[in-house]
């Protein structure tokens, strides 16, 4: 097979040529590419504009919490007697408080006798665990309504001190129970898991022995503190259920827990040790340096984004040479939106309205910069009002009517509340007094349907000193039924005259009581209970008819309230005066950038529009190449037949010399 190379019959440059001719072809490849890396250099700088939109929001959403505009600093002289917290509702009012902590809340502690090992057969059968207060001076113990019974089943497999260890550990009955070895015997210790005297315990034993209150046995765990030793009161009490008991500027205070939360408004105790006789101070005021450090960060998050957009939009004058984003539509929406929410003013009436009155002021170059003297000074004459300039909320003129939410469509501003009906609870209510006798079997048993479900319960066989502990029993039981519990659904139970009523929790047209059977229907309230459905509330804000759900009132009908809720708990119908609802700063902001950011946004629009250039822009690259491919196929065969021809005729040409050569001249003829 001959061996060919481009040129090499005439000496012509093929590979040159086709290559000069190639280079021309390629001009639009390299326009395409140019375009392609332009496409890009605009994705990564969304890319950047996204990311620091996104910690934007962020820091716009934490700066939009009320809690950090509401900051309160407490502090007691003596930190080892009491430490205090201020809570986050802003409703701690500054001053000097003594407090005098006369005693700590503990839980109770009982144990038993010693046993010679953790394998010692115990027996079987129920522990009945019940909650109350246990008053030593009258020896009597009163059950706590809040916790019912629980009932632990000792089965035969668990019946060693160990098994009914793990059985009451299993339960989760609110009683943690462990195993003590005192050297010479095993002693099993059950510890109350809540403090307060109201969480003392008492322990009733359903033994397999069938004697429930000797001190043998499953019965040997049996603790009724009014019951003599040896006659069902067979545990050792190691420590007594107590209340926290506190002296606050001369008032005395029980509280269940060493946490308290509700003696000052607006502050939480956590008490550590007493101090009887020698009160301490605690000092509660304003957080001004929390305060300033949330306003410092709003102006540098804002100042964050606003050099972003600066720098990937603007134009450089000394290098003449635009930004990445320069002309952007997209990027000048982000802008416009971000500038048209700050200078907009937030809330209404008496409060401040504009970030200029706190010492937030707008600079030549976009930026915001901070007064600080002109910002300590708004804090001293309206601490509690700064946080409106950044969060959202609302405030009532009417102690009985509370802010609860709004839509994205209520404008601030202040809106009048008038209420033409109370919202009210489902109830039913006995026709004659209850009989205080539960016999087992015969009228211990009552299903009711409460907020439209379902609760059946059994009562404690029994005569009941008083209707009042009837009614306890009841509401304990209904309470502490699960698929009540489940759905957040409870009750409470009262008598009046020996007639006892129950009462949903809930309120609004949802909310009912009804006894729907059980053999002590009649014995409880009588063959003809009354009941009543709960009514929502009703009236209107700012003068236009509102929905009414329970007691929440919700603005509607396209308004300027429109989406505006109010509880509305009690008081007089008529005009309640107005609640002023406030959009702020932080809020609006974080609004701006979710927008900006969601999937249908502008940002999100732009990058799938900028994402199917650059594919469409590789399909034509692609097609571009094949098509270089069969030009370049093209030249080289033709000036490869060029270069063949060339050869050819170079060939005839030096054939033709040669003869002509070999002619003799006319002279020699």
């Amino acid at each position: 097979m001959a061996i060919t190379a481009a040129g090499a019959g005439s000496n012509l440059d093929v590979n040159g040529l086709v290559s000069q001719l190639m280079a021309a072809e390629r001009t639009p490849l390299a326009l395409l590419q140019k375009r392609e890396s332009d496409y890009q250099a605009k994705l990564s700088a969304y890319g950047t504009l996204k990311g620091v939109l996104s910690a934007f929001q962020t820091a716009m959403q934490g700066l939009a919490d009320a809690a950090k505009y509401q900051a309160i600093s407490a502090s007691a002289a003596d930190s080892s007697l009491v430490t205090a917290t201020g809570n986050s509702d802003g409703k701690a009012v500054p001053g000097n408080y003594s407090v005098e902590v006369q005693q700590l809340a503990q839980q109770q502690k009982i144990r038993s006798d010693g046993f010679a090992s953790t394998s010692s057969t115990l027996g079987s059968g129920t522990l009945t665990i019940q909650y109350g207060t246990y008053d030593n001076v009258l020896n009597t113990f009163t059950l706590n309504d809040e916790k019912p019974a629980q009932t632990i089943t000792i089965d035969p497999s668990r019946n060693t001190l160990s098994g009914v260890r793990d059985a009451i550990n299993a339960a989760n009955t609110g009683v943690s129970a462990t195993i003590v070895n005192d050297g010479t015997s095993n002693k099993l210790v059950l510890t109350a898991k809540d403090m307060g005297a109201a969480n003392s315990l008492k322990i009733t034993v359903s033994d397999d022995d069938g004697v429930n209150v000797d001190a043998a046995g499953l019965s040997s765990l049996a603790f009724d503190p009014t019951a003599g030793a040896g006659s069902g009161k067979n545990l050792t009490q190691v420590q007594a259920a107590q209340d926290a008991k506190l002296r606050i500027e001369g008032i005395d205070i029980a509280k269940s827990s060493n946490t308290v939360t509700d003696a000052i408004e607006g502050v939480t105790l956590s008490l550590l040790k007493t101090n009887v006789g020698s009160p301490t101070t605690l000092n509660v005021s304003q957080d001004t340096a929390a305060v300033k450090t949330a306003v410092e960060t709003f102006v540098k998050s804002y100042n964050s984004i606003n050099q972003t957009l600066s720098d990937l939009s603007s134009y450089n004058s000394a290098a003449k040479r635009g930004a990445i984003l320069q002309g952007d539509s997209a990027a000048f929406s982000v802008q416009r939106g971000i500038r048209a929410a700050l200078t907009a003013m937030t809330g209404s009436g008496n409060g401040f309205t504009s970030l200029s009155q706190i010492g937030v002021t707008l600079q030549k170059d976009g930026s915001l910069a901070v007064d600080a003297a002109k910002l300590q000074a708004s804090m001293d004459a309206k601490f509690e009002q700064i946080g409106k300039l950044f969060t959202i909320g609302g405030t009532s003129t009417d102690s009985l009517i509370t802010y609860d939410g709004a839509t994205d469509k209520t404008i601030a501003g202040n809106y009048a509340v008038t209420v033409t009906q109370l919202a009210t609870q489902g109830s039913l209510s006995g026709n004659q007094a209850a009989g205080l006798t539960i016999t087992a079997g015969v009228n211990d048993q009552l299903s009711f349907n409460v907020d439209g479900e379902a609760a059946s319960i059994t009562l404690a066989e029994g005569t009941y000193a008083s209707a009042d502990a009837l009614a306890a029993e009841v509401q304990s039981k209904l309470n502490g039924f699960s698929g009540l519990t489940t759905e957040g659904i409870s009750v409470s139970v009262s008598q009046s005259g020996g007639v006892l009523s129950v009462v949903s929790a809930r309120y609004g047209s949802a909310s009912s009581v009804a006894l729907t059977g059980g053999n002590g229907a009649g014995n409880l309230l009588g063959a003809n209970p009354v009941g009543a459905t709960g009514m929502d509330v009703a009236g209107s804000i700012n003068g236009v008819s509102a929905t009414g759900s329970g007691q929440m009132l919700t603005a509607t009908g396209g308004g300027a309230a429109e989406g505006l809720r109010v509880a509305i708990h009690g008081g007089a119908l008529g005009s309640r005066g107005a609640v002023e609802f406030s959009r702020g700063y932080a809020e609006r902001l974080s609004k701006v950038a979710e927008e900006f950011l969601a999937t249908e946004g502008v940002i999100a629009s732009r990058v799938d529009g900028l994402n199917a250039s650059i594919k469409d822009i590789d399909r034509r690259q692609e097609d571009f190449s094949r098509r270089l491919e069969m030009v370049e196929a093209r030249y080289r065969a033709q000036f490869s037949a060029l270069d063949a021809m060339l050869g050819s005729l170079t060939q005839t040409s030096q054939f033709l010399q040669q003869q002509l050569a070999a002619l003799p001249t006319l002279n020699e003829k």
